[in-house]
């Protein structure tokens, strides 16, 4: 059967072949709607220049055009963005990052656009993307494995670059040496299938890349020994060059973000610029075609080629940094071939021999190469467009020298490190043997273990397992390991009215299977097979660190599977403050009300100032406004009136109050991460928060925000589920365990209940019917400290209550006496660990329609 299941999920090779057919003939079928489009977009921006002054025509037809694609892009696919490579690079290591027809209909719409509005942008790393855009959405037809999809989406990537330079070669080695990085028989096969088939059709459509005058350049160009020199030269100046276009590259981008403005604004500026210096420029600037192909052939004044290079070296910096959608290829050929150019020319003078031709066409190599780090597809491009086998040695020398200079001035490729840019980091490590054989019990296990004490009782050890989804726990003593207890053990007790005399650790399994850290998952998993058990404690001595199950080991051989041989590491980007105030420092601790809710931040902003006032502490309000991954919180415009008008609630109590408030508006990705990140960079004592009572997420107990902030915050965390049935705050009824987390809320009684008037306080204890009345002792000496603090000695009662279980006898005292308020301590373990299996907590919170206060003390740091 399993046999059967994996010959059906891998990919047939006949299926593989008709996919990779239909992906070449759609990307070629794109990539001569992107010339044929962009070329006529062009002409007529030339023509208007002959209808208008080209002063006023070119800047206009700029920035409205530019701000025209930016907003197709910025509206309907912000993945469409930029050249499209470092897109398709990240999508084929695993990010999810999309790539669907939408992408490559507003890619393809937008770079005609963009280029013809004059922007010196390329048509070719468009086509990259669209061709795999095209190609992921075709392969969410066939449901086969994500190798297999992987694979259809580099051959559409190499279809695109094949279509666009007409050299299907070049497509195929682009694919292994910069995109896939993958040899295998399939991944060729398909890549030289679409490769051919996409470079085929192009050319006979009329969509070749470079309108070369061939004949011009397979008689002018020539090579000799001699030259070498000179072709070192060349190529040492065109890396040089290339690391510094690469470095401009990355700091257009950066100053753009800086500007804080749409990506929409941000390409009509760009287009602007482009208009204004092509307008101020000779003529022939206009025309990109005419100056490359004069430039190649040598019909170019040294002077012309150098004002062209300085001219497209900077407008494409301005292009490409605005985000308008474009590539750098072509650009990049052109800057290597007026390189070449001026080096040619310039050995011609030298030594009165020598082709400019033949410097221009390496030129464009070395170039290439150099900002690509691809010397091998950057020979083959230039070589499949000339076909001129007496280019292919200087193409060598320039190429390759070109790509180790700027390696070593700028190591590392571009594409990588746009991606960088938006928080994504791909490093290659050592190719694995595999998971399981490499990666240890410590890579993978969890290390926050609910455990049970050797000395709880056997009725506590059925709450524990009633509450929870396991099916056995680790049972410690002093923080040692001593044995496990499973459902199976407790099952073997037949009377139960002994359950409160028999101790865990007379049941349990003592000295059980253990693994160390450094097991590997093939050791781990031997042991779980061989005894038929679903875990296994990880052990450091004696002392438990961990525990690993069936389920991490397939999760870690799955992850190991989807991401071949790289690691991928997502930095999330800090959140950004858009809007804040500030007010004078004079509080001994800070307090911190997140705000969200107009209907709730009224009464937490009132609890919040109750609270400052006790205990002499400055307010600090935050509003989190929620924007998508693919946007930045840097660079992402947000609206804050509706969020100002919040915080003037909190302003106007805090002037009334005479309290200091401080506020904020931050961007993120993650609110519980924007939350955290205030509570650091203030130094927080408390913060309080508003919770809505339950969480649909799987999972979670008080949902993410919460749990994340319950977890990591090191203050005091207070959260308040606000009332159904009006807020009232004149009873109040406190739970005392008797365990270290009942003085929390006692401590934070004095100031809450000046919310009410003439407020009334029961502190209660539950008790089963089978024992006998609690020790009331921890209640009446709560009951000595609120009196201390507060003249309500006559307002505050301490009595038992009998239930089976504690959210039993607090959910009955609230409905059968109609208690406003439900104030709880509980520590972190206790609002996390256990109310994973729906704790005492958790459980009153959803079970009252009172307010119910949850406290959780400060954690040592």
């Amino acid at each position: 059967m399993n046999q059967r299941f994996r010959t059906w999920w891998q990919p047939r090779r006949g299926l593989a072949i008709a996919e990779a057919c239909v992906i070449g003939l759609v990307a070629a079928l794109s990539a001569v709607f992107l010339k044929v489009g962009s070329g006529w977009l062009g002409t007529w921006r030339v023509h208007t220049t002959h209808l208008f002054p080209a002063w006023l025509a070119l800047p206009a037809i700029g920035l409205v055009l530019g701000f025209v694609a930016g907003w197709l892009v910025d509206r309907f696919a912000p993945e469409a963005s930029g050249s499209g490579i470092p897109q398709v690079k990240a999508t084929l290591a695993n990010v999810p990052m999309k790539l669907s027809w939408r992408v490559a209909g507003i890619k393809l719409l937008s770079a005609i656009i963009a280029i013809g509005s004059g922007m010196t942008l390329g048509r070719q790393g468009p086509t990259v993307h669209v061709g795999a855009s095209l190609a992921a959405g075709m392969s969410r037809w066939v449901p086969t494995s994500p190798d297999h999809r992987r694979q259809m989406i580099a051959a559409g990537a190499g279809a695109g670059l094949a279509a666009a330079f007409n050299a299907p070669i070049a497509g195929v080695l682009f694919i292994v040496e910069e995109l896939l990085q993958d040899l295998s028989g399939l991944t060729l096969g398909t890549a030289i299938i679409a490769s051919f088939i996409g470079g085929v059709i192009s050319r006979l459509l009329g969509g070749g890349s470079l309108d070369l005058n061939l004949q011009l350049t397979e008689s002018s160009s020539q090579f000799s020994i001699p030259e070498i020199p000179f072709f070192v030269l060349l190529g040492i100046l065109a890396g040089l060059l290339g690391a510094l276009f690469n470095r401009g590259l990355i700091f257009s981008i950066k100053f753009y973000r800086k500007l804080h403005i749409s990506l929409p604004l941000r390409v009509a500026l760009a287009g602007f610029i482009s208009g204004v210096v092509v307008a101020m420029l000779p003529p022939s600037f206009r025309d990109n075609t005419g100056l490359r192909e004069s430039l190649i052939t040598g019909g170019s004044h040294p002077t012309v080629a150098a004002i062209a290079f300085a001219a497209q070296f900077i407008l494409t910096l301005i292009a490409f940094g605005s985000g308008a959608p474009g590539g750098l290829f072509a650009p990049s050929l052109i800057l290597g071939s007026c390189l070449g150019h001026i080096i040619g020319v310039s050995e011609l003078y030298i030594t009165g021999a020598g082709s400019p031709t033949t410097y221009a066409l390496a030129g464009m190599g070395g170039f290439f190469s150099a900002v690509s780090k691809v010397p091998i597809t950057a020979i083959v491009i230039v070589f499949e467009m000339t076909t001129d086998f007496n280019l292919v040695l200087p193409l060598m020398i320039v190429s390759v020298a070109a790509y180790l200079v700027a390696d070593k001035v700028v190591p590392g490729s571009l594409y990588e490190k746009l991606l960088e840019l938006k928080g994504i980091t791909l490093t290659k490590e050592a190719p694995m043997e595999g998971a399981l054989t490499k990666l240890t019990a410590k890579d993978v296990m969890q290390e926050r273990v609910e455990t049970l004490d050797a000395e709880m009782s056997l009725e506590e050890a059925m709450q524990s397992f009633a509450r929870s989804h396991h099916r056995g726990f680790p049972v410690v003593e002093d923080s040692k390991l001593v044995g496990i207890v499973t459902q199976s053990d407790l099952l073997k007790i037949r009377d139960r009215n002994l359950a409160n005399d028999i101790f865990l650790k007379e049941i349990m399994t003592p000295v059980p299977m253990t693994v160390t850290p450094i097991h590997t998952l093939s050791n781990v998993l031997y042991l779980l097979d061989r005894y038929q058990i679903s875990r296994l404690p990880v052990v450091d001595g004696r002392k438990l660190i961990g525990i690993i199950t069936r389920a991490d080991i397939i999760r870690a051989e799955a992850d190991h599977l989807n991401c071949d041989n790289r690691t991928l590491k997502l930095r999330p980007e800090p959140s950004y403050i858009v809007y804040q105030t500030r007010s004078p420092s004079t509080g001994s601790g800070r307090l911190l009300v997140p705000v969200a809710n107009p209907e709730t931040a009224a009464i937490l902003l009132q609890m919040a100032a109750a609270i400052a006032r006790d205990r002499h502490y400055e307010i600090d309000c935050v509003q989190v406004m929620l924007i998508p991954r693919h946007s930045s919180p840097s660079e992402t415009q947000v609206r804050t009136a509706k969020s100002r008008r919040l915080l003037r609630q909190a302003e106007v109590l805090a002037k009334k109050w005479k309290i200091p408030l401080h506020t904020q508006i931050r961007v993120t990705h993650d609110v519980a991460q924007a939350i955290l990140e205030t509570i650091n960079e203030q130094h927080i004592d408390l913060i309080l928060m508003g919770w809505k009572g339950n969480t649909s997420t799987p999972g979670r107990i008080f949902g993410n925000v919460v749990d994340t902030v319950i977890r990591q915050a090191t203050c005091e965390v207070v959260l308040v589920k606000l009332g159904t049935t009006g807020q009232s705050f004149n009873r109040w009824l406190v739970p005392m365990a008797g365990g270290p987390n009942s003085p929390l809320a006692i401590k934070l009684l004095p100031a809450l209940i000046t919310l009410g008037n003439d407020p009334q306080i029961r502190l209660t204890q539950v008790f089963k019917p089978s024992e006998l009345k609690p020790d009331m002792s921890i209640s009446e000496q709560a009951i000595r400290h609120l009196m201390r603090r507060r003249k309500l000695s006559s307002s505050v009662i301490a009595l038992p209550v009998q239930a089976n279980s504690v959210a039993e006898g607090v959910i009955n005292l609230v409905h059968t006496e109609g208690y406003d308020v439900v104030v709880l301590g509980a520590s972190r373990e206790g609002l996390l660990q256990q109310a994973i299996q729906g704790n005492i907590p958790e459980a009153i919170a959803s079970g009252v329609e009172s307010t119910v206060i949850l406290v959780r003390g400060a954690i040592n740091k």
